[in-house]
């Protein structure tokens, strides 16, 4: 599909399918659920736990006033200003800026590498986050049930998982049907925590003295060891910011920054201020100011309307990990996945089946595990602190590379933003024993995964290239005495400089050449999306032998047949036949085995098993089954 029908563009415009207003409404129920329900736990973590500040009004309104402002800096300014601006034809995510930033360096270089290494890191580390955030959110929201009810309490756990799995099974739905779904909840929850942190302010007015940053940095400059400890509970107010570029290929740049600055971080401010002022007047309440905000008789319904919001805060990095999933898979890191698109009309709206249930058995085993939000709360800030920073230096390649306007102000801009971020990341670090290790272990484990796939596709390849007869080669020797039979046969090859191993196969088993034949290449591109002129390229080697490049996004699905459709006469002005009823497409299986001087024997095993995994080239390229033969070949490494 060419990038002029995809639904979202680079600048954030929609498609005729839906108004500015519609993709700013579905975007509030995808995108901001998750920071959007940080107050839930994030400013009370200042206060309660082994490093929490003792309640005094210098505390609270340095607290505050740190919060405020790093909402402004890396929020406001960074990602919704700053980063949206910096999309991959439309795309957003670490992947995608990973893939923009790799494309302007243009070399393989050391730094070329590291850069990647880098970008597939924070990838990993965005994996860890998206299963840790809807244990969180839906954990801290159930947990005020105990507030208003204690009978509840025991069953927390419970409940929890069973609104997780509702959650997970509704994906299949589609992102627009989930975000019509939440979108008005959503708008309702920002209104109401906005209206009771208003109704605290106006009681305790002294608390907007916190606006002033003179209060977070004399605060910093007096007792430094505290403010290191405070920034990982301030910190928790910025979680979400990453999904909110992860899933801009979803609505688009301008929904976000519209549904941002017009109502989700006004309501956020106006919340946080709302709970330091009750503070002020309640000590006591440091403990849960969020559901302590609410009146009595209320407490309930807020409880209620809060599991609603944490569920939605649950969408918006389920949503970034499908994404991300089909990023990975189309630069190489990932093996085939079965990806489902939900929407006629956009493009970036998908579901992966493999995705969803992984992430739903991961998330119950925590919830299972840890059994409260203040528990997992330490392991929360590192995966996201960490994706930050990486982001902000991929940014900063790219400014540097680019040569775009205002090159310097924006470099200086980056580099105090990371500044901010290694306090955050470090801040965050002091927290590995209570459960800090989690993240890094699963980004750990995921990056293994990750770099294993590319690692042993490339090997998988490079035997293919010693082993395999060069096409030249093979175009330069007489066929003499093998039978022609009718019709065309499509090999697919993933070097067109080699003759694929399924042709050999066809040879040996059948003795027999067709008529016609097509070596097709499919191309996966570092943009998200080709334009339609640019999807073929059909090359005539010889009489009867063509070779056929076909170029697809990253964000694209693969369909050949589709493709196909589009193809036009080579320079000769001839085509291959390709009707159905005489085209046979030839695929080769792999089979992986271990072998001296390869990849080591865990390494062999992991990526034979992710092989195992990946969808059948029928399956990914939507192939007409009864028009396919697969031929098996081993290959050691």
């Amino acid at each position: 599909m060419s990038q002029n029908n995809h639904g979202l563009q680079g600048d954030g415009t929609t498609g005729q399918s839906s108004s500015q207003s519609a993709l700013t409404l579905a975007a509030l129920g995808v995108v901001f659920g998750d920071i959007g329900t940080s107050p839930l736990y994030a400013f009370k973590e200042a206060f309660v736990g082994g490093h929490g500040l003792g309640v005094s009004p210098e505390n609270v309104l340095a607290a505050l006033s740190a919060l405020l402002w790093a909402l402004i800096i890396i929020v406001a300014i960074k990602y919704v200003w700053l980063v949206l601006s910096h999309d991959n034809d439309g795309e957003g995510g670490v992947l995608a800026l990973t893939a923009l930033a790799h494309r302007v360096m243009g070399d393989e270089s050391r730094r070329s590498r590291f850069v990647v290494g880098a970008g597939v890191f924070a990838a990993a580390l965005f994996y860890g986050d998206a299963i840790i955030t809807p244990a969180i959110s839906v954990l801290s929201a159930v947990e005020g049930m105990s507030i208003a009810t204690p009978e509840f309490e025991h069953f927390i756990v419970p409940i929890t998982i069973g609104i997780l799995i509702g959650l997970f099974s509704i994906q299949m739905k589609g992102t627009s049907v989930v975000g019509k779904l939440f979108g008005p909840v959503t708008v309702v929850w920002f209104l109401c925590i906005a209206w009771v942190g208003v109704a605290s302010i106006l009681q305790t007015p002294m608390v907007l003295q916190a606006v002033n940053p003179v209060h977070a940095l004399r605060f910093a400059v007096q007792h430094t060891d505290k403010a290191f400890f405070l920034l990982s509970a301030v910190f928790l107010a910025m979680t979400g910011a990453e999904a909110l570029y992860a899933d801009m290929g979803h609505f688009g740049s301008r929904a976000v920054r519209l549904g941002w600055y017009g109502l989700v971080f006004p309501s956020l401010i106006l919340n946080y201020f709302g709970q330091g002022a009750l503070i002020l007047r309640d000590a006591a309440a440091a403990s849960n100011p969020f559901f302590l905000l609410a009146s009595p008789s209320g407490l309930l319904v807020f409880v209620v309307l809060a599991t609603a919001a944490t569920v939605i805060a649950s969408q918006a990095t389920i949503s970034g990990a499908y994404s991300m999933t089909l990023q990975a898979s189309r630069l190489g890191y990932l093996p085939r996945v079965r990806v489902l698109h939900t929407s006629d009309q956009e493009q970036g709206q998908i579901y992966i089946p493999s995705v969803n249930w992984l992430m739903l058995l991961a998330v119950i085993a925590l919830v299972l595990t840890f059994k409260s939000s203040g528990a997992l709360a330490a392991a929360y800030g590192i995966a996201v602190s960490g994706t930050m920073l990486i982001t902000t230096m991929l940014v900063g390649f790219v400014v540097y590379l680019g040569r775009r306007p205002f090159r310097r102000v924006t470099l200086a801009a980056l580099a105090c933003f990371a500044l901010l971020e290694i306090g955050f990341f470090a801040s965050n670090l002091t927290k590995l024993e209570q459960g800090g290790w989690l993240p890094l272990t699963l980004g750990a484990l995921i990056f293994i995964a990750l770099t294993t796939w590319r690692d042993g596709t490339h090997r998988v390849a490079e035997h293919r290239r010693r082993l395999d007869i060069p096409m030249a080669d093979f175009l330069s020797t007489p066929m003499k005495g093998v039978p022609v039979v009718s019709g065309t046969a499509v090999y697919l090859t993933s070097d067109p400089k080699l003759v694929p191993n399924a042709l050999f196969h066809n040879l040996k088993h059948f003795k027999v050449m067709h008529e016609q034949t097509v070596f097709l290449h499919v191309v996966n591109e570092n943009t998200p999306y080709v334009h339609t002129a640019q999807r073929l390229q059909l090359k005539r080697l010889c009489s009867g032998v063509w070779t056929l490049d076909m170029h697809f996004g990253f964000r694209e699905q693969p369909d050949i047949p589709t493709a196909l459709k589009l193809i036009t006469p080579d320079v000769e002005g001839e085509t291959p036949n390709l009707n159905p009823m005489t085209t046979s497409f030839f695929v080769a299986r792999v089979q992986v085995v271990s072998g001296p001087g390869g990849l080591p024997s865990w390494r062999c095993a992991l990526f034979g098993w992710m092989t195992r995994q990946s969808a059948s080239a029928t399956t990914y390229f939507k192939l007409p089954a009864n028009q396919v033969v697969e031929l098996g070949t081993q290959v050691v490494l």
